[in-house]
Parts: C-alpha cells; structure tokens; sequence
C-alpha cells in the first residue's frame, strides 16, 4: 500500500477527481482517500511513481510519502 500527501485536496469534489486519477491509471486499484488529512493510501500494482504521475496530472500536486 502506497500513501500520498495531497496538500491541495481540500473537498469532496477534490477527492473524486482524486479517485478517478487512481481508477484510470489502475482500475483495480483500492484506496482510502482522506480530505480531512489530505492525504491517500492506495493498494495498487502500479508503481508509485506512474500514481504519483496520474494524481498530479489529474491537477493535485503529490509527494509519494511511503510503502
């Protein structure tokens, strides 16, 4: 499980954009998305760095913060 810290996510329509950047780049992928800590741990087998890619293409700058 990969977590993100998504600092610009600040509501709901951030995080279903948020989710969908996940779901497109993997769509078997799991997360939990967090508005309140701004942050999102997702279970994928996609790397973190082609997620961190999709979320920040997706306009939500992201740091890949751990496994």
């Amino acid at each position: 499980m990969y977590e993100f810290d998504i600092p610009n996510m600040t509501c709901g329509h951030c995080a279903g954009t948020v989710k969908k950047a996940i779901e497109q780049a993997d769509p078997a992928a799991s997360s939990i998305i967090d508005v309140g800590t701004r942050k999102a741990k997702i279970e994928t087998s996609v790397s973190p760095e082609a997620m961190a890619a999709a979320i920040n293409d997706a306009g939500y700058p992201t740091t890949f913060k751990s496994v």
